[in-house]
């Protein structure tokens, strides 16, 4: 069951196509070393400032898979590169990058393998250990900044670390901050108070956003990951205290199956350096709430928050008994703040997807690509955790079989 927990909603990056003379720098880029098998997203997008890739399996160009890990995670960044030169750029370009396992015991050698791609400054970086994914048994997603100029490692004191990734990259105009977890920063242990864990992860991030000069009111998206064994109401109580109550980032709470270093909870996401870039987005059927913004922009970029298929106001609840019947409302609410924000889905360039079965990704994008025109965005789709039950209670309200953010471009203003 993909939200058993009642998660919020989720991280995620994208960026959209249009024609016509104004935005002619947004455009696909195609892998040139694979063909893409899937009719339902690009390879990566990119949209002049960044360019978002898709996740990227291990699947070399004559569709065979290595056997080993560590083939497995050097194919999967070898796909990454082909992409990134596809775009004019190379690995130091990359950002941030979101890695999800099947099995997160293969984190020291996933390090092994980072270290020998990112040997000087590497990107920000997730790490997370999830059910399935659709090949191998990893996926790499990137984020790429074209101008390096003001490219800067982020490194509060006291969060020191060895491993191949840097707390957080500033760039021209944004940050993006690492995975921070739920661990003491000098000793690595994990307290048994969830709350403990909580506080330490939020505190994280925060060393990490006052490092650059920023502050937690330029996040304008967060991705709670987080174990079954971290109570969701703990978890946003202390969470909203760090945030000003109807005006949060957007958010994706993800429930995973597990995290590196026995953590049980870390936080990750994106701040804009220009607070005053800094707009959030609510349609006016939705409450003002002290966890999540539905959409925050940081200038022409929309972070949406993930949605379900949750039908919104009175007696509200999920009632579609299927996957795809569950999509078509999450649709129609991403809609919604869409509209808000004066777009539509032609704007959106990223998207991740979150299934309660993988088995479900056939039908579910028989519809999904119903919504977007060529070319698509560039899409993430994972099982995050084992499938649950999928009974509907005594009011006829279903688990959540999926769920999806967005990120999405503003066209240039009119002046």
């Amino acid at each position: 069951m993909l939200m058993r927990m009642g998660l919020v909603k989720t991280f995620l990056l994208g960026i959209f196509l249009v024609t016509g003379a104004a935005n002619a720098q947004v455009r696909a880029v195609e892998n040139p070393n694979r063909t893409e098998k899937t009719l339902v997203r690009s390879p990566a997008i990119d949209a002049g400032d960044y360019v978002y890739i898709s996740a990227q399996g291990p699947q070399r160009s004559d569709g065979a898979v290595p056997a080993d890990f560590e083939a497995q995670a050097s194919q999967s960044l070898e796909n990454i590169k082909s992409i990134l030169a596809a775009a004019g750029l190379n690995l130091e370009n990359v950002v941030y990058v979101q890695v999800y396992l099947e099995d997160v015991n293969s984190y020291d050698r996933l390090n092994t393998v980072f270290a020998k791609y990112f040997p000087k400054t590497p990107p920000a970086r997730a790490v997370l250990g999830v059910a399935r994914v659709l090949q191998g048994s990893i996926e790499i997603t990137a984020v790429a900044a074209r101008d390096l100029a003001e490219r800067k490692v982020i490194t509060p004191a006291n969060y020191k670390s060895t491993e191949p990734f840097s707390l957080g990259i500033l760039t021209r105009d944004r940050l993006f901050v690492s995975a921070m977890q739920g661990r003491d920063p000098k000793s690595g242990a994990v307290p048994e108070d969830p709350a403990a864990q909580t506080d330490l992860a939020l505190d994280g991030v925060k060393a990490v956003v006052e490092a650059a000069g920023l502050q937690l009111a330029n996040m304008v998206f967060v991705n709670p990951y987080l174990t079954e064994k971290i109570p969701m109401k703990i978890m946003n109580e202390h969470y909203a205290q760090c945030f000003e109550f109807g005006n949060t980032p957007g958010r994706a709470t993800i429930e995973v199956s597990a995290l590196p270093h026995n953590a049980q909870i870390e936080y990750t996401g994106v701040a804009v350096r220009d607070l005053s870039l800094r707009h959030s987005i609510r349609p006016k059927n939705m409450p003002p709430s002290p966890t999540a913004s539905p959409c925050v922009f940081a200038g022409d970029t929309l972070y949406c928050s993930a949605k379900s298929g949750f039908i919104p106001g009175p007696h509200g609840g999920v009632y579609g008994a299927t996957t795809v019947a569950q999509l078509r409302q999450t649709m129609r609410n991403q809609l919604d703040n869409l509209e808000e924000a004066g777009m539509d889905f032609s704007q959106v360039v990223y998207t991740t997807v979150y299934l309660d079965n993988l088995a479900d990704s056939d039908a579910f994008h028989k519809v999904y690509a119903q919504y977007f025109k060529s070319p698509l965005p560039a899409e993430t789709l994972l099982q995050q955790i084992a499938s649950g039950n999928r009974t509907p209670d005594e009011e006829v309200h279903y688990p959540d079989f999926e769920q999806m953010s967005f990120i999405a471009i503003r066209p240039p203003q009119k002046k």
